[in-house]
């Protein structure tokens, strides 16, 4: 049987506008087809933090300039930003696949993720997203029923909650997909956040993490490997400091451990390797990589990045 991998892309893989963005998912597809090559079953998913943030920044001065549009909401832009960044991926990797003479099928689906009105992520929004404001502005926004904190000393933003995933509401038609040969990009940003209102999906103004969503994905799909792919080509602990070591396998006894003592930062490493440990722990034989785009094949082979097994 072929071995099945979910790659969860980075936003290094994508550029941070139109161009930028065109330039680097022609890259990426290659590093995508050639873990193809290798004959695995393959599915992409990818963040889009600077995409979904153009998006709403742009409706929303459409609604400030033409009273007659009112503002999108969040769900509608993340819906926006799967199908913008999906048809520029599944474009170059038909193109890739094309130019190495490969018969494989690509598609795209636009994924709904069910989490829980009662996540306490809910009381509790810590991710900004959107243009920055005054604190006048940040206190109007409020009165209007948004929370907003401030941002680093860049100004005031809004900020919504990162609720954990609980449900892939298309699975069954990615899981059809993958089965007949195709390539598939989904899930997107996390995925376009809902609940369930008696069998109604609603969706809901939060950001769900996409290394979660990426994690879920997996194993659901009963995947072989979940390739999470970043800036660096390993994880390290002590990062940055004199005595920082790079890692090359942890089982998820010991990532546990080092997540405890605060070794990776919350913003970025961490999100990761507490995905990596939540798929390897998922099934038997299940492990998860951490590397660079660059070096995916590498990785995929054993040569590199960081390995999280169960143990």
């Amino acid at each position: 049987m072929k071995q099945k991998i979910v790659i969860a892309l980075g936003g290094n893989a994508l550029g941070n506008n139109v161009d930028k963005q065109r330039e680097a998912v022609d890259r990426t597809a290659g590093v995508i087809v050639d873990l193809a090559e290798l004959g695995m079953d393959i599915i992409v998913t990818h963040g889009n933090g600077p995409q979904v943030g153009m998006i709403q920044r742009a409706m929303d001065g459409l609604a400030l300039r033409e009273p007659e549009y009112r503002p999108v909401t969040l769900p509608f832009s993340v819906a926006m930003s799967q199908g913008y960044i999906g048809i520029d991926l599944q474009n170059a990797i038909k193109y890739e696949l094309l130019r190495r003479n490969m018969d494989r099928k690509v598609s795209t689906i636009l994924s709904q993720i069910e989490v829980d009105p009662e996540d306490p992520a809910f009381r509790n929004p810590t991710k900004p997203i959107g243009h920055f404001m005054t604190r006048e502005e940040a206190e109007q926004m409020e009165r209007e029923g948004h929370s907003c904190r401030e941002d680093s000393g860049r100004g005031w933003r809004v900020v919504v909650p990162s609720p954990m995933p609980v449900r892939i509401r298309e699975l069954a038609t990615i899981r059809t997909l993958v089965d007949a040969g195709h390539i598939v990009i989904t899930c997107g940003g996390g995925g376009i956040p809902v609940i369930s209102d008696h069998g109604r999906l609603v969706g809901v103004s939060a950001v769900i993490d996409k290394d979660r969503t990426s994690s879920l994905l997996a194993s659901k799909l009963g995947a072989d490997y979940l390739l999470i792919l970043t800036a660096v080509e390993k994880a390290a602990i002590h990062f940055g400091k004199p005595d920082q070591q790079w890692l090359d396998s942890l089982t998820t006894t010991q990532a546990e451990r080092y997540m405890a003592a605060g070794e990776f930062a919350k913003g970025s490493m961490l999100p990761k390797i507490e995905a990596a440990v939540s798929f390897a722990k998922s099934g038997e034989g299940r492990k998860a990589l951490i590397t660079s785009l660059e070096k995916a094949k590498e990785g995929i082979q054993g040569h590199t990045g960081t390995r999280i097994t169960a143990g």
